[in-house]
């Protein structure tokens, strides 16, 4: 949930959480969903999409969902062949130290520099 002095608050979550009810709780509570929108039976109308802020909000939640997708394909947390909370805490704290060198990469990563044009 995002707060600043005078601003709304909202609150970002992916498509599970779009259902007419939690919209309708958020919104009872003076916050504005940014949840992620469905093709079908959607609960997001256009007063929440139409915003810049839903926009950014969508992208942002991207950036947040990406090492937990890569955790799950590459890291092999999708299902764990460990049992026992020490077991299990060790794996995704290794899985989380593996997953630093790749997006220090991205991170790291020189800007293009565009082609600077001949004609003016």
């Amino acid at each position: 949930m995002s707060t600043r002095a005078g601003q709304l608050q909202t609150v970002g979550a992916d498509r599970g959480y779009n259902t007419r009810g939690f919209v309708k709780e958020a919104r009872s509570h003076k916050v504005t969903p940014h949840v992620a929108r469905k093709r079908s039976c959607n609960a997001i109308d256009a007063r929440t999409s139409s915003h810049e802020g839903y926009h950014v909000s969508q992208r942002r939640r991207k950036v947040v969902e990406e090492p937990f997708g890569w955790m799950k394909n590459v890291g092999g947390l999708r299902k764990l062949l460990h049992r026992g909370l020490e077991k299990v805490e060790g794996v995704f704290t290794l899985t989380c130290a593996a997953f630093n060198p790749v997006r220090l990469s991205t991170l790291l990563a020189e800007p293009r520099l565009e082609p600077l044009t001949a004609a003016r």
